[in-house]
């Protein structure tokens, strides 16, 4: 059985207190955008920080709530709704971004993209 195996390169992003909970910031990792979110006290999320439906790289400043189950930012823009664990864009999934692993470690938010 083949499987692909991805590699991450870990990256550190802020300091985890550095981020409001239920807001985002935007980190520049190996030359993409991501844009990292706080959720409550101690989720964290990585998705990119373009929005594919705007054209724009925004996302880092969109609205954090949820729909349903699911944890989401809307974009400033259009206000499509981009599931934080997943990337889907709820409105147009064509238009999904990709998500990336997070964790914390020492108080320090790293991001593998």
């Amino acid at each position: 059985m083949h499987r692909d195996i991805q590699l991450h390169h870990w990256s550190a992003v802020c300091a985890v207190d550095e981020i409001v909970p239920d807001t985002g910031v935007c980190a520049l990792l190996n030359g993409r955008q991501v844009a990292v979110f706080r959720v409550g006290p101690d989720r964290l999320f990585a998705i990119d920080n373009y929005d594919p439906n705007a054209n724009a790289a925004v996302l880092s400043r969109g609205l954090v709530g949820s729909l349903g189950e699911r944890i989401v930012v809307a974009s400033p823009i259009y206000k499509h709704h981009f599931d934080l664990q997943t990337g889907e864009c709820l409105e147009a999934p064509a238009h999904s971004v990709s998500s990336f692993p997070v964790r914390v470690e020492d108080g320090t938010v790293w991001v593998a993209a």
